[in-house]
């Protein structure tokens, strides 16, 4: 497997934010504080992604632009795609098999449950729970080692590496 998959989901947002749509909430002062964190230990970690993929909705894309900013990655090169808000697997897959077939290293950037089920999908049986149960809490990344070929991600065709919450970092 040459290829990886980084899973991040949304920062933690401001349910404050008074009659805001959910597709318009912004980032809580939480999320902008974890965001950088996590684009950081990215970088440390040489986990720069060649392509970036990211919902559309307001909370997903700051995440997604705080965490490239500290990873050195173009604003501009983001591609916001509306098919991973609201998304379950079938739609994250598809997102995932347009992903250019040079990309060694993809993060895609969205919400739960969607982000969840795509993991528990691609990993398959052998995925353990955090004891929390809790797989994916706000600005957590998952890093999948995935088959060479974005077309191909049959259930269990990833292999698990890591999953680091800003709490961590």
């Amino acid at each position: 497997m040459s290829r990886e998959l980084l899973i991040l989901r949304h920062a933690k947002s401001d349910w404050s934010a008074g009659d805001t749509a959910d597709f318009r909430r912004p980032l809580a002062k939480r999320g902008k504080h974890d965001a950088p964190k996590v684009g950081a230990w990215l970088y440390r970690e040489g986990l720069v992604p060649d392509h970036v993929v990211c919902s559309p909705a307001e909370r997903a894309r700051q995440t997604a632009e705080i965490v490239c900013k500290r990873l050195d990655y173009k604003k501009k090169k983001i591609v916001l795609e509306a098919g991973i808000y609201d998304a379950g697997v079938p739609e994250l897959l598809d997102v995932l098999e347009r992903c250019p077939a040079t990309a060694a290293t993809v993060l895609i950037v969205g919400h739960n449950p969607g982000l969840e089920e795509l993991v528990r999908h691609l990993v398959g049986e052998d995925l353990d729970l955090p004891e929390d149960g809790k797989l994916l809490p706000t600005a957590t990344v998952a890093r999948l080692e995935m088959p060479d070929d974005w077309r191909a991600l049959a259930a269990g065709s990833a292999q698990l590496v890591s999953i680091t919450r800003p709490r961590m970092l």
